[in-house]
């Protein structure tokens, strides 16, 4: 089985070649995919919208997954299933490929196809060649870095978000081709769709009651917890019916799990007080309307950190995270822009804790911004995408 597979993906790779050597490049052709082409969201989408608005004269396209149709069909966004052989001419005729994940190994760049990595995140853990020893299923602590550094070697332009980011991506990604440096383009959501009408229509539009303050739990996924390699495993780590019963009558929480947990969790017996949008189409506009952040590991706190409210790090597992899973870049115990916290106990005395007037300030939460996030002012999309443009114009 393991060897017909090996041939199909030989077979599919000098398909992908084969085909592109039969057509023209098209100077207009935009492709754009999210992680794994399962979402429209975070910077493809980011800037796919501000092209569309500023470079109308391109054609913009977006890449796929075959179960993950619906939200594209629904928004009329122009799109093409992964894989297929539309997908095969798209992507070979296409001037620019924008992605924030990786795109399959045995994907061959053509030749005057420029590749820009948007990434997807301000890292606090690890990265690529940084991570000492791999312990996700399917493949080993070399192959890892090497498939890596493989992959990285195709890109033409990576964005990064801040100085920080850019030292790290360098020699993470093994990567010396130019990074723009410019604050994240998903974050220009965050200034430009922020006012009160916004929030309460995202609010209504989520069924969620007006009248409460919400938590936003967004956690990362454990390398080391998984069913298979791609799905990992994921169980709420708090008490639920106590939260319930002591945070009920003044919030509701809201959950997103990180595109990689495979869980569905059953939460109907919270109905009311526990709402579930890991499926929501990008988590841009739960940071809107959220009022406290409670995240772990995940580098959605470096973007929730533009809008100045409290954040909150439940951190249960610290000890096995950061000594054998993956390892910080730095004193996150020491620096994190709120409390950490390991119990249900702690977590509720944190969610008390932020209704004081001077939570940020105890936590130097302008300090933390002003390292992380000093790029951010609603400009990112144009600064990338102008830029990325002007590079296209120059290669005709």
């Amino acid at each position: 089985m393991k060897s017909l597979k090996v041939i199909a993906l030989k077979l599919y790779k000098l398909l992908f070649w084969s085909l592109g050597r039969c057509f023209h490049k098209d100077h207009r052709l935009i492709m754009f995919e999210s992680f794994l082409g399962r979402q429209y969201s975070d910077n493809p989408r980011a800037l796919y919208e501000y092209m569309s608005a500023a470079y109308p004269d391109y054609r913009l396209m977006w890449s796929v997954d075959r179960r993950h149709k619906k939200i594209f069909k629904e928004m009329e966004i122009p799109y093409v299933t992964r894989f297929t052989p539309s997908w095969i001419i798209y992507m070979n005729k296409a001037t620019l490929w924008i992605t924030n994940s990786r795109l399959p190994l045995w994907i061959p760049k053509p030749k005057d196809t420029t590749y820009l990595q948007t990434w997807h995140g301000t890292p606090l853990k690890r990265l690529g060649t940084d991570i000492d020893t791999v312990h996700m299923p399917g493949t080993e602590t070399e192959k890892y870095k090497r498939n890596f550094t493989k992959e990285s070697g195709k890109w033409d332009y990576l964005i990064s978000p801040n100085r920080y980011s850019t030292e790290i991506f360098r020699r993470a990604f093994a990567y010396d081709r130019p990074v723009l440096e410019t604050g994240y383009p998903r974050n220009d959501h965050l200034f430009v769709n922020n006012d009160s009408a916004a929030r309460e229509k995202i609010r209504r539009k989520l069924r969620l009651p007006l009248g409460k303050k919400i938590i936003f739990y967004a956690p990362t996924w454990r390398d080391d917890a998984y069913h298979a390699r791609g799905r990992y495993k994921f169980d709420l780590q708090f008490d639920v019916d106590r939260m319930q019963r002591e945070l009920s009558d003044d919030y509701v929480i809201i959950l997103r799990l990180h595109y990689l947990i495979a869980e569905n969790l059953d939460l109907s017996q919270y109905e009311g007080f526990l709402y579930d949008f890991s499926k929501y189409e990008d988590i841009r506009d739960l940071y809107v309307i959220t009022d406290v952040l409670v995240t772990d590991y995940s580098s959605v706190f470096f973007d929730y950190a533009v809008l100045e409210r409290p954040m909150i790090f439940y951190t249960y597992d610290i000890d096995n995270y950061r000594d054998k899973v993956r390892g910080f870049y730095f004193d996150f115990e020491q620096e994190a822009p709120g409390p950490l916290v390991k119990t249900t106990d702690g977590l509720l005395a944190a969610i008390r804790e932020t209704e004081t007037l001077d939570f940020n300030e105890k936590y130097d939460t302008a300090a933390f911004r002003e390292r992380f996030c000093a790029l951010e002012n609603g400009q990112a999309s144009k600064r990338v995408s102008d830029e990325i443009i002007c590079h296209l114009k120059d290669k005709i």
